[in-house]
């Protein structure tokens, strides 16, 4: 497929000798098909300034731009990407924005300008912690529109899991608390180079809109309680909140026989409230 006029992923790649490197949670996207369609799961994207984390090479860069994005900000740790990506912005004038730096220790927000969208292939090892990282900030509804983020299979499956899942935890009822998450759709190892040992998934997070009074190191709080002796009844696994039991049961209009894993968002955020009180 080609969408601009600039070369193949691969001639790129050949020319600046990029190799992926295990030790930055690389693996590189070289289907243009593949990262168009993951640009379309963001929605129109002529009014938006998409963030991206972790370019490498810059296929999803070029589709989004490619897709009409307003502006695209891409940051970028590997300096030896940086030519390939200096390559779109010529051929995008001044759509492109790239960022040298470490993905973690970026201000996000500072970077919003207008109608915002995260869209990125993320590498694997900080993906999960950047993902917490936006969905945990104070001010809400937060900088971003949408997030629409590529993460290995099981994270996925534990992002959008609901109660009685096998992957329902603590990242399932932060996502569940602040977004409506889905899994638009899952890409096979052969689509990367290097190959990954596992299948990927692209998954869209929506922000919801309405405040409900819970801060976030509450939340925090109870689930880290109840998840880290997950098999546990919540009335043994919430006493190193350090708080009367009685009352914090009832606030969640729990028995106290329950586990954790079978427990609804809601009553987290209950107990949440109550952990406050």
């Amino acid at each position: 497929m080609q969408i601009d006029n600039l070369p193949p992923l691969r001639e790129v790649i050949a020319a600046h000798e990029l190799r992926a490197r295990k030790e930055l949670g690389q693996n590189f996207l070289l289907d243009l098909n593949l990262t168009a369609r993951i640009a379309r799961v963001a929605g129109p994207l002529q009014a938006a300034t998409v963030i991206e984390v972790g370019p490498g090479p810059g296929g999803l860069t070029r589709a989004l731009l490619a897709e009409g994005a307003k502006k695209v900000i891409a940051i970028e740790r590997d300096e030896r990407t940086l030519p390939a990506l200096a390559q779109i912005a010529e051929a995008y004038p001044g759509r492109l924005e790239v960022i040298a730096g470490d993905a973690l220790e970026i201000d996000y927000a500072a970077l919003a300008d207008g109608p915002t969208r995260i869209v990125s292939n993320l590498p694997y090892n900080i993906g999960t912690e950047l993902l917490t990282r936006w969905l945990t900030v104070e001010a809400w509804p937060p900088f971003f529109e949408s997030l629409t983020l590529m993460f290995q299979r099981e994270v996925a499956e534990r992002i959008v899991a609901r109660p009685g899942d096998n992957h329902y935890g603590r990242l399932g009822v932060l996502c569940g608390w602040r977004t409506e998450a889905r899994i638009a759709f899952n890409v096979g190892r052969e689509a990367f180079t290097p190959p990954p040992k596992v299948t990927s998934s692209v998954v869209h997070l929506k922000p919801k809109a309405t405040p409900d009074g819970v801060a976030v190191r509450d939340l925090e709080a109870v689930t880290r309680a109840a998840f880290g002796q997950r098999r546990k009844m919540v009335r043994q696994s919430l006493k190193s909140l350090g708080v009367p039991m009685e009352p914090l049961l009832a606030a969640a209009e729990l028995r106290g026989d329950e586990r954790a894993e079978v427990l609804p968002v809601e009553t987290f955020l209950k107990l949440a409230r109550a952990r406050r009180g």
